[in-house]
C-alpha cells in the first residue's frame, strides 16, 4: 500500500507517496476511490465484469501538476457518477497538457458506497518531488513519513 488517509479537523484528507510522478496520480486516485467504498462493496469488485478504456483530462498548457492532479479526480468522480464508471484500474501518463489514462472500470450501479466526496479541494493541496535523503515526517496516526528520491501528492476531500 502506497496511501493513506489523511487525518483533518473536518472533511477528510489522502497522503500517497510514490516512485514517479504518474505512479503518484494512480496511488492517489485509487486512495480516493477506497475512500468511497463500503466494504461490501470493496468485497464485491474482484466478481463485477471489468471493461477497459482511455480517460483523459486535458488542461491549458503550464498548468501546474497539482491543478492537473485536481482536475483528474474530479473527472474520476464524474465517471462514477454520472456516465456509470468506477475505476478500479489505471496506468497514467502526465504530459504538459493533461493526464491520459488506460483504465479498467465496472458499472457504478454494482459498487455499494460508504463516503460522498462533493468536492476535491485545494485547501493543502500537495504535488512535489521528494529529493534523495529529504524526510517528509508523517502525519499521526497513521500516516507514516517518507524519506526521498520519490513522489508525495496530499488532497483535501469535502464531503
Amino acid at each position: 500500500m502506497s496511501w493513506w488517509i489523511l487525518p483533518t479537523t473536518a472533511d477528510i484528507g489522502l497522503r500517497s507517496y510514490a516512485a514517479s510522478a504518474g505512479r503518484l496520480i494512480e496511488e492517489t486516485t485509487l486512495g480516493m476511490q477506497s475512500i468511497l467504498l463500503s466494504e461490501v462493496g470493496a468485497n464485491s469488485l474482484p466478481g463485477l465484469k471489468v471493461e477497459e478504456g482511455v480517460w483523459q483530462v486535458a488542461v491549458d498548457e503550464g498548468t501546474p501538476t497539482d491543478l492537473m492532479l485536481v482536475h483528474w479526480l474530479e473527472d474520476v468522480l464524474y465517471q462514477a457518477e454520472v456516465e456509470n464508471r468506477w475505476l478500479v484500474a489505471l496506468s497514467v501518463m502526465l504530459t504538459d497538457v493533461g493526464i491520459q489514462a488506460q483504465v479498467s472500470f465496472v458499472d457504478s450501479d454494482s459498487v455499494e458506497r460508504e463516503v460522498e466526496i462533493k468536492a476535491v479541494t485545494r485547501h493543502e493541496l500537495m504535488f512535489q518531488e521528494v529529493p534523495a535523503g529529504v524526510e517528509v515526517p508523517g502525519a499521526p496516526p497513521d500516516v507514516p513519513s517518507f524519506e526521498g528520491p520519490g513522489w508525495m501528492a496530499q488532497v483535501i476531500f469535502d464531503i
